[in-house]
């Protein structure tokens, strides 16, 4: 399975390490791009990801939060790549749901 994970420097190296392809992105702008290449739209840094685009993408809280109304407009579309969130550099964001809690929340088992 591909992955392909959007975050902060320091993230994309770490992954970078067990062979996941990596942006970094420190605003809005560069995430957009790469979220774009990602998702087969394009961008202004480089050429698209059409070949073999990731089947996960992998993005730190702070970068979902900074393209909030594109993540949601993606996963409505029910599209590859499935875009998953984890915490940053600096933890779990406050107010943010955990996967543990999606999950409770939408099949009311506790894990």
């Amino acid at each position: 399975m591909n992955y392909f994970v959007i975050a902060e420097r320091e993230i994309v190296l770490a992954f970078a390490m067990v062979g996941v392809s990596g942006a970094v992105a420190a605003n809005r702008a560069e995430a957009l791009d790469a979220f774009n290449r990602v998702t087969g739209k394009g961008g202004t840094m480089n050429a698209p990801v059409d070949e073999e685009r990731p089947k996960v993408l992998i993005l730190t809280e702070e970068v979902s939060m900074l393209l909030e109304d594109e993540v949601m407009d993606w996963q409505q579309g029910a599209n590859y790549p499935l875009i998953v969130e984890i915490p940053g550099i600096n933890g779990h964001l406050s107010g943010r749901k955990t996967l543990t809690d999606a999950i409770r929340e939408a099949i009311g088992i506790q894990v």
